[in-house]
């Protein structure tokens, strides 16, 4: 599947191209980004495209339209897309306790308690799980060893889920909200039900109804990979086997190859590499209302709200769907998006939104962490974006 394109289409009264052009120039001129694509389509047609700036600078590599990314947590829509197929085919059910899957996933509450864990508080992260990079070197994922996903080459997904239940949750299951690993479980509980890797499932239930083969638990060709790199002065450092990156009060730890090595776990969370095309094909699905994936009431209880208010205590303006984050108030949010746009991102250095009123979908897959993520390229690239309409 792939959209018509039409070049430089003018949005509005200005020039999108001129906009975005220039967002990205000023951040390859500034060195803070390496390389990116980005894709913007509007009611379904491709208005803008561009591959700027190395893949690979060391070996002087010319970025491409179809170059592989790192996905990172651009994997969670897709994993959160392939669990609610299974919940229109009855499969599993939002309201049923993870332990149908995985009976001896039983991590306690902070005072020792029991608590029951179900597939909605996994989708929005309302679970009471965490991450490693977000706690202090001491904390007890760090002293379980668990892997966030993007590190550990060979680890496998049992192993991961038994370090993960030996750490207390950090609160009572659908009482606040905290990003996480959640998405890494429902992968394993995707993998019980399906009886098979996740990476098949989602070939089966994401990428061949859309015609995409570039994007997976793999790496379909090596010579498309975009190295990886991180933010530093005076230019981006290229990651070596592993890489710490500082990250709030924690760090995150990479390990580039592991989607080499075929023993390392799918991470419903982490774990994907893929094309811009690949990605914006299925976001811009979603704006459309589902079809072939999903249903638009399906499609419509994913874009709402479903964390119960808890991420605005954390990020003002924001609710969080299944798979996503939603602008509930752009105003209080500070953002140009419009009430009811999703996005999320990805630490390799990823960002996406669909602006459902204005017929937006925007993807920005960059090789730069964090800038590509949430740096000032980011904001340059909505600014410009709307500033098109």
């Amino acid at each position: 599947m792939s959209l018509p394109l039409e070049n430089s289409v003018p949005l509005g009264d200005g020039s999108l191209a001129e906009g975005v052009d220039a967002a990205i120039d000023s951040a390859l001129a500034d060195k803070k980004l390496v390389g990116t694509v980005v894709l913007i389509a509007q009611d379904g047609e491709l208005v803008y495209t561009r591959a700027a700036g190395l893949a690979d600078r060391e070996n002087r590599v010319a970025m491409r339209e179809d170059a592989i990314f790192r996905l990172a947590s651009v994997t969670k829509p897709i994993v959160t897309i392939t669990a609610m197929r299974l919940v229109e085919q009855g499969r599993i059910g939002l309201d049923d306790p993870i332990t149908k899957w995985l009976p001896d996933f039983r991590p306690r509450l902070p005072d020792g308690g029991e608590a029951v864990i179900r597939i909605r508080h996994l989708l929005t992260h309302t679970s009471g799980l965490g991450y490693t990079f977000a706690e202090a070197q001491d904390g007890p994922y760090h002293k379980a060893g668990v892997s966030d996903g993007l590190d550990t080459p060979g680890r496998s997904l049992a192993d991961n889920l038994q370090r993960l239940a030996s750490a207390p949750l950090l609160f009572a299951p659908g009482e606040s909200w905290q990003y996480s690993l959640a998405i890494d479980v429902l992968g394993g509980i995707i993998e019980k039900e399906t009886g098979g890797p996740l990476g098949d499932a989602v070939a089966e239930l994401v990428m061949k109804p859309l015609g995409l083969s570039d994007t997976g638990f793999y790496v379909r060709d090596r010579s498309r990979l975009a190295a990886a790199y991180v933010n530093d002065a005076p230019e981006p450092q290229r990651m070596g086997d592993e890489a710490l990156v500082p990250i709030f009060d924690g760090t995150i730890r990479f390990a580039p190859d592991r989607i080499f090595d075929p023993a390392s776990y799918h991470s419903g969370g982490a774990g994907m590499a893929g094309t811009a095309s690949d990605i914006l094909a299925i976001l811009d699905t979603i704006r459309k209302g589902g079809a072939p994936l999903l249903s638009a009431d399906t499609v419509n209880t994913m874009m709402a709200d479903q964390a119960g208010g808890h991420m605005q205590a954390q990020q003002a303006g924001f609710g969080f769907g299944y798979g996503w984050s939603v602008v509930l108030d752009p105003v209080v949010a500070q953002v140009p998006f419009s009430a009811g746009t999703i996005k999320w991102g990805g630490v390799y250095g990823h960002s996406w939104f669909v602006d459902a009123e204005k017929g937006l979908t925007v993807v920005a897959l960059t090789n730069t962490t964090l800038e590509g993520m949430w740096g000032q390229f980011t904001t340059d690239l909505a600014k410009a974006v709307y500033a098109a309409i």
